[in-house]
This record gives structure tokens, sequence and C-alpha cells, in this order.
């Protein structure tokens, strides 16, 4: 699908985004709903009210990129939200919600990271 540095954070909008939405429209959505720059290189995910249709948007030297994908049958699982109201997907989730894959009941391993001194 999209090579995705590893550094790249992926954000799922918690609530459905009209599709008909550009480029400049999911902008001003990003900077409505997120705390993070929209000119970040991250990506931000948006899902339709019906489930069956995502875009993705991100900023990619010096222009944005949306990708858009519709689901012909089925829909798309929305992930569990957690504790702060974020939804961020690692690549790995990213590439499953647009198979359509649902992934609230598959138990994720503790992630080891080091100790702050």
């Amino acid at each position: 699908m999209i090579g995705l540095p590893a550094a790249t954070r992926i954000y799922l909008a918690r609530e459905p985004v009209d599709m008909r939405k550009g480029p400049d429209g999911l902008v001003a959505q990003v900077r409505a709903s997120f705390t993070e720059d929209v000119f970040s290189g991250h990506v931000f995910v948006f899902l339709s009210r019906r489930l069956d249709r995502t875009k993705l948007l991100w900023w990619d030297r010096g222009g944005f990129v949306v990708l858009y994908k519709r689901l012909e049958a089925g829909r798309f699982r929305r992930p569990r939200v957690e504790a702060d109201g974020q939804v961020v997907l690692s690549v790995a989730e990213l590439h499953s919600l647009l198979e359509g894959i649902d992934l609230t009941h598959a138990p994720r391993a503790k992630l080891w990271s080091p100790r702050v001194a």
C-alpha cells in the first residue's frame, strides 16, 4: 500500500466525516479535531458515517495527499478508543483497517519501552 516512515503517527478521527470534503475541508477538520499540526507529515484517517468509506490525509513534499477507499461489501471496523479519547494506529493496524479486518478483539502484546533517567 503506502510506505510510511516508522516515525509517522496515524490518527483516526473520532467522529464520522462527510466524504464530499476535499483536501481543504479535511485540513479544516484536522485543525478542529486534532491537536497535531496538519503539516507534520502524520496521517489523519477519516471514516464515513456508514463506515464503508475512508479518506486518509497527509502532507508530503509541498502538497497534501488524499487517499480514498470505498468497500464494496462490508464495513470498516473502528478500533477501540483509548482512555484519553485519542485513537493512534500503528501501520499494521492501518493496513488491517483498510482491509476491513476487525481488531477490537485482537490482543496486543505489551510493548517494552526504556525507563527515562
